[in-house]
């Protein structure tokens, strides 16, 4: 399986999660590969619209650069929506990061596994307020 596949795999799964909560949520498939800012997921309910780039990996840690930030803070921006990072390492549970408590590197950011378990949110908690 590509490594497309699997984050769209990965997409999809998040997806369904929240439409299982009573989320609507829709899935911009090519997010990224064009021009305009663009997050993986829009998600929301009568009292929040949140705006989601999803990242998995086998690793511990997952990179980012200053691109991927600002597109997603770009189109939060514009649609009014909260912008968080949903990171899923192997076999583990989804993880919702803000963007401030994501750690800036020299050559852009870092998604450390133990400290997104520290500072982020579980799917649960996310849902749940």
């Amino acid at each position: 399986m590509s490594l497309k596949s699997k984050g769209s795999n990965a997409e999809r799964e998040l997806l369904h999660l929240f439409w299982s909560k009573n989320w609507a949520a829709i899935r911009s498939a090519g997010s990224g590969s064009m021009k305009y800012p663009g997050p993986d997921l829009l998600v929301g309910n009568k009292a929040r619209r949140l705006s989601i780039e999803c990242k998995s990996s086998k690793s511990d840690k997952i990179y980012l650069n200053e691109k991927d930030m600002k597109q997603l803070r770009d189109f939060s921006d514009i649609f009014d929506a909260k912008p968080l990072f949903a990171v899923k390492f192997s076999r583990k549970s989804w993880i919702f990061l803000n963007l401030e408590d994501i750690e800036k590197t020299p050559k852009g950011y870092v998604i450390d596994s133990k400290i997104a378990e520290l500072r982020g949110l579980s799917f649960e908690e996310l849902v749940s307020y």
